[in-house]
């Protein structure tokens, strides 16, 4: 989960840093199929009983919203 989760910011931070929209733009496809695999993660700690449900819940919820921010920088690149 922690390599999952520090996946996210350095893809984005290592497509920025190319200074091209295309590398860019596959940087983040790999930091949201990290988010991705993050959530999944999260739902099968809920499962196994790993950790408490509430907890999983907000870190989805905060997930999501990591997701409509790759989401937004991917749609400011197709404009």
């Amino acid at each position: 989960m922690r390599r999952a989760a520090v996946s996210v910011p350095s893809n984005i931070a290592e497509g920025h840093g190319r200074l091209d929209d295309g590398h860019f733009r596959q940087f983040l496809a790999t930091a949201r199929g990290s988010l991705f695999e993050l959530q999944t993660q999260l739902e099968l700690a809920a499962d196994l009983k790993y950790t408490d449900e509430t907890r999983v819940a907000e870190l989805m919820e905060q997930c999501e919203e990591v997701a409509r921010m790759i989401n937004g920088l991917v749609a400011s690149l197709e404009a």
